[in-house]
């Protein structure tokens, strides 16, 4: 029961930062929700999009990380760390996670707007037809990139550090 608590956790705390992730991103480029994604949502609404895109983007990272996560807290003879015990670790990889998202968000309308940097080539063709800034979509392009580089890097540490968490506590135990 503990397992599906910390993959529960994991993938609830992955979806809460999604949305609230995408409540901001949307707002800067909502074309990078409506043309750069799949029309998934038959809506222009920035908060519908922030939403659904926050959900279906980010439950199955969590899902993921939180089944490595169950995997390094409980599975074996070691002494078990909880989901309770995890609740901090993730609240501080939640915040990393933004952290990160924010600096790279900045850098990346820096970088455009300076013409360092620009979308993609292969964005550019259904991009041509419509009128969009391009500093902006590339703010939410490289902000949604880091968020997943934390996640997916600060999940694995997450998972060595506990780990090795139970690793000291029965050495000390025995």
């Amino acid at each position: 029961m503990e397992s599906a608590k910390i993959v529960l956790l994991s993938t609830a705390a992955a979806i809460c930062y999604g949305i609230l992730h995408d409540q901001v991103t949307v707002r800067i480029c909502i074309e990078y929700f409506t043309v750069f994604h799949p029309p998934v949502f038959d809506t222009d609404n920035p908060t519908l999009l922030g939403l659904g895109w926050g959900v279906i983007a980010t439950w199955w990272l969590g899902a993921f990380l939180g089944i490595a996560l169950a995997l390094s807290a409980r599975a074996g003879p070691r002494v078990k760390v909880t989901a309770r015990e995890l609740l901090r670790p993730v609240a501080v990889l939640l915040a990393v996670m933004a952290l990160s998202a924010f600096l790279a968000g900045v850098s990346g309308y820096v970088l455009a707007l300076k013409g360092v940097i620009s979308p993609p080539v292969w964005l550019r063709g259904p991009w041509a037809q419509r009128s969009y800034n391009k500093n902006d979509f590339m703010a939410d392009l490289w902000a949604h990139n880091a968020s997943y580089a934390a996640a997916m890097l600060g999940g694995i540490v997450l998972c060595v550090i506990t780990y090795r968490k139970r690793v000291r506590s029965s050495s000390s135990v025995s």
